[in-house]
């Protein structure tokens, strides 16, 4: 299993939407590496939810539940989505102030490549921000 996280624009798109929808399309992703990333993955892969802009933090865990496939939303056709579901809140939600903070995440993609919306998050690491957001993976 790999694990990722999804960085979504509350106002577009918020944990709340998920958690209301159950199951959604990941769509709208225009950067070939983001893409990229989605391209590796399978189903039943776990992502962290992240709202960026105002709140910047993890909210909640989501589950890969259907693998890349074309994005009908992009007229060029050269870009793809995902379907994930929403699998747990965070018990508290860990900013990227935090994340920042701590050394152990300085190679983490949301820190040394703050615009990619679509990263990997490798595996300790993921059990770590499980740890501090309460959640269980």
């Amino acid at each position: 299993m790999n694990y990722w996280l999804f960085k979504s624009e509350p106002g577009a798109w918020s944990w709340q939407d998920q958690l209301d929808a159950g199951t959604a399309e990941w769509d709208g992703v225009r950067n070939y590496q983001a893409a990229n990333n989605m391209k590796a993955m399978k189903v039943g892969d776990r992502g962290f939810f992240y709202h960026s802009v105002g709140e910047r933090a993890i909210v909640g865990t989501v589950e890969v539940v259907k693998e890349y496939y074309p994005d009908p939303t992009d007229a060029s056709g050269r870009f793809g989505m995902v379907d994930v579901r929403a699998v747990e809140s965070a018990a508290r939600p860990v900013t990227l102030a935090e994340i920042k903070a701590d050394p152990d995440f300085a190679e983490l993609p949301l820190v040394r490549q703050s615009r990619l919306s679509v990263s990997p998050v490798p595996a300790p690491l993921w059990a770590k921000l499980c740890a501090m957001a309460g959640v269980s993976g």
